[in-house]
């Protein structure tokens, strides 16, 4: 199936698009201001973390200042959330409950895997011989980072529900437009596609029984035309929408044909349309496909040549790929880059809803099929197209 890039207004699409976008927007504006809380609520927690452990020395300093020398034993104080260690001024242990060995005997707060640890230097000999008095506790800020990340989530599913809701409510008003005013295009094709089918019809059977003359070739031309215009919009309605099936074509006798239909509008101009076109190459492509192709190639290089003048069709097989080629002796192409964009037209003046190409674009690009234009302006262009030899699968 192919890409949608089909006229209608898709508002599932658009709202999560820009509710995405909003959001996006909205969580950075909020959770800058939360970053911040978090850092200092962190700072906070470090602050007393300090403070605790400093505490707890000035309790175990204390134990050990109440201890009465005649007592044979000192029971050194141990605590459910705090360990503690005292050295000598040689970094010797005297006693150490620690689960982690010190990497520095400098006063200060340290940190090892979450262990926070307080070196704090005691009067030499005074307590047992001991110069250093370390004090550690195991903590972590899980919970300020847990609050962090519920909170950051809950932002950020708060804001896309409000986002998406509000945009979808936004964008009712252009689907339901849009509905409608694709549902117009579609019936004004039907309508055309009518009117123009007779037109044909009665310019061919008038021509068959009264000859024909140069006012009913303008109007044969002028409705082949609009007949191209109209395969144009009525493939963009149709793609994404429907497959368009392939199947195994005459290649060879598919261009020719499309070149007889085109013969009538070069006429009008006086233009010649030489060809090469070597017999019996089958493709397995899409009909439809590759009548776009075809089509908008041979009406832009017709469009944009001044009359008596002559176009050059060629169409072979080479090594593994089928070759089709058109030359112009026309205006040029100013911008390459362009000519693809939809709506882009070259000349204003020339008519068309410059969507040809941009259709051709697309196709190619699906199909894998290499485009090579040569174009200097004033002097002509020419537009190669190589497509790979696909097997049938059938």
């Amino acid at each position: 199936m192919e890409q949608d890039t089909a006229l209608t207004f898709d508002s599932k699409k658009f709202a999560f698009k820009y509710a995405t976008i909003y959001t996006s927007i909205l969580a950075i504006i909020l959770i800058t201001p939360l970053i911040i809380y978090v850092m200092l609520l962190l700072q906070i927690d470090q602050a007393k973390i300090e403070l605790s452990l400093q505490e707890q020395s000035k309790r175990v300093i204390s134990s050990m200042q109440q201890f009465n020398n005649n007592d044979q034993v000192y029971h050194f104080p141990r605590y459910k959330e705090y360990k503690t260690a005292i050295y000598t001024s040689q970094y010797e242990e005297i006693f150490s409950n620690l689960d982690f060995e010190p990497t520095s005997f400098n006063e200060g707060i340290y940190n090892i895997d979450n262990h926070y640890y307080l070196i704090y230097s005691l009067p030499n000999k005074y307590y047992f011989g001991a110069r250093y008095l370390i004090v550690s506790t195991l903590h972590t800020a899980n919970e300020i980072y847990l609050f962090a990340l519920l909170t950051i989530l809950g932002i950020l599913i708060m804001l896309f529900i409000f986002s998406l809701l509000l945009l979808k409510n936004f964008s009712a008003p252009f689907e339901n437009m849009n509905t409608q005013l694709d549902n117009f295009i579609k019936d004004s094709m039907h309508e055309i596609n009518t009117p123009l089918s007779i037109i044909n019809l009665n310019t061919d059977l008038f021509a068959n029984k009264h000859g024909n003359n140069k006012y009913l070739r303008r109007i044969k031309s002028a409705s082949k035309t609009l007949a191209t215009i109209y395969d144009d919009m009525d493939y963009l309605i149709k793609q994404g929408r429907i497959k368009f099936n392939k199947q195994d074509i005459n290649f060879s006798e598919f261009i020719q044909n499309r070149v007889d239909y085109f013969q009538e509008i070069a006429n009008l101009k006086n233009m010649t349309i030489s060809t090469n076109i070597k017999n019996d190459i089958n493709y397995y492509f899409s009909k439809t496909k590759l009548q776009r192709i075809v089509d908008n190639t041979i009406s832009n290089a017709i469009k944009y040549s001044p009359d008596k003048t002559t176009i050059e069709i060629e169409f072979y097989k080479k090594d593994d790929a089928i070759i089709f080629k058109v030359k112009d002796y026309g205006v040029g192409i100013s911008n390459i880059n362009k000519i693809f964009s939809r709506y882009y037209r070259e000349d204003e003046a020339k008519g068309g809803f410059g969507i040809g190409l941009n259709i051709v674009k697309d196709i190619i690009d699906e199909e894998k099929i290499k485009l090579n234009i040569k174009s200097k302006v004033g002097i002509g262009t020419t537009f190669s197209y190589t497509f790979p030899i696909i097997k049938n699968p059938q």
